[in-house]
């Protein structure tokens, strides 16, 4: 939470831990995203921004080994760009730490374009 806070403080209005696996980052634009880790399966995450009460699109990073995205490259891991059936290949991290800098660093280029 800590390098959310310092390094993004821009665009983070608060944080807040949801659950024991789970963060909530909420943003300037009145959107937010979810940092998800199973407990139960080992390497398992989403980061997940929802935007769709502003112009009801959504941006996911996750590695859920859903059979219909079976044909992405990256294949578990996916990009759900702008709607849940739009889905990419998955570049982000591997690494937790550097996978949410990596995405923080996505939701801000992205609000800034928006010139919020």
């Amino acid at each position: 939470m800590n390098i959310i806070e310092s390094e993004f403080a821009e665009i983070v209005v608060k944080i807040e831990k949801t659950y024991i696996n789970e963060l909530r980052v909420f943003l300037i634009d009145n959107s937010f995203l979810d940092v998800w880790f199973s407990l139960k399966l080992e390497k398992r995450y989403s980061y997940h921004w929802e935007r769709k009460q502003i112009d009801s699109s959504i941006f996911r990073h996750d590695n859920a080994p859903h059979i219909k995205w079976k044909h992405i490259k990256t294949f578990p891991k996916h990009f759900h760009n702008k709607t849940e059936t739009n889905v990419e290949s998955s570049y982000i991290s591997d690494k937790p730490e550097k996978a949410i800098f990596e995405m923080m660093n996505f939701i801000k280029n992205y609000i800034k374009n928006k010139n919020f």
